[in-house]
């Protein structure tokens, strides 16, 4: 039970690893809200005149962007245009990156908290 309890005060402790995690999860989430409303707007105005396609306003880009995002290679239907795959498959190597490249930064916290 005390390791349990030293573990907790050691994740509650506000200390330099703690501030350089914030700091690098602050950086991806920013980014990647940058690149959700960026990527939308290209979307838009990749698909929106496009022949059958499902998205033909900027909400319904937004939805289907961080869709993608949030769930690499949702349900939804495929971009038609040419653009509009190449944006979709940059969102998805982007999504890819940030969970590997957050999972890394996490176990880097965990990794140098044991060192210390």
């Amino acid at each position: 039970m005390s390791a349990v309890r030293e573990e907790l005060v050691r994740l509650t402790t506000i200390g330099e690893h703690h501030r350089r995690l914030a700091a690098r999860l602050t950086l991806v989430v920013t980014a990647t809200l940058v690149i959700d409303l960026i990527a939308a707007v290209v979307m838009f105005l990749a698909e929106r005149h496009a022949p059958g396609t499902q998205i033909r306003s900027f909400g319904q880009a937004l939805f289907f962007v961080t869709a993608q995002l949030l769930t690499v290679s949702s349900s939804m239907a495929n971009p038609l245009t040419r653009l509009g795959r190449v944006v979709d498959v940059v969102l998805e190597l982007w999504a890819v990156l940030v969970v590997a490249g957050s999972a890394g930064a996490i176990a880097s916290f965990f990794q140098s908290c044991d060192a210390d």
